[in-house]
């Protein structure tokens, strides 16, 4: 009986998935100077759930204070070992370098994105027609614990967002 209910509670887990939450902190861009400048909730799917089980992806949604709303998949990319140190970087999304290095530094990127260990990306296109690029690097995994998250996100009115999880 045991046994039954223990087998029950981890498919029922299993199923269900993973799902988490964020936010994007504006730092440049025409809202950014405001006093109160907007800051924006998200939320993803990640491994584990039933969608996403043969790959590091997941889904990826917000709404932007004026209604705008964005779907869609995000994408994990693995520096393969022995593989060379800019095996990683972005290049589906396109460049961000300077995203990174406006949020967190000259040379960030250089230094702590290119030929990251983990590597996540998505583009997304907006119900209103917003493109927005959002980019994530973990320094390490240790099981389904992400370790040291940084991330930037750059839509396509000018503004460059602060990701946290």
């Amino acid at each position: 009986m045991k046994a039954r209910l223990v087998l029950a509670l981890l498919s029922v887990c299993m199923i269900s998935g993973c799902h988490s939450y964020g936010h994007l902190y504006q730092v440049r861009g025409p809202l950014a100077s405001a006093s109160a400048s907007p800051v924006y909730a998200f939320s993803f799917t990640f491994p584990g759930s039933p969608r996403n089980e043969h790959d590091q992806n997941g889904d990826f949604s917000m709404v932007l204070f004026n209604g705008e709303k964005f779907q869609g998949p995000w994408k994990m990319m693995y520096r393969k070992p022995g593989a060379p140190i800019a095996a990683v970087g972005t290049p589906v999304s396109g460049n961000m370098a300077a995203a990174w290095d406006t949020v967190y530094g000259q040379g960030f990127y250089v230094a702590q994105v290119l030929g990251a260990p983990y590597f996540a990306h998505t583009m997304l296109t907006g119900s209103q027609g917003t493109t927005l690029r959002i980019e994530w690097r973990e320094s390490e995994l240790r099981g389904a614990t992400i370790v040291d998250t940084k991330g930037v996100a750059q839509d396509s009115k000018g503004n460059i967002y602060k990701l946290v999880l």
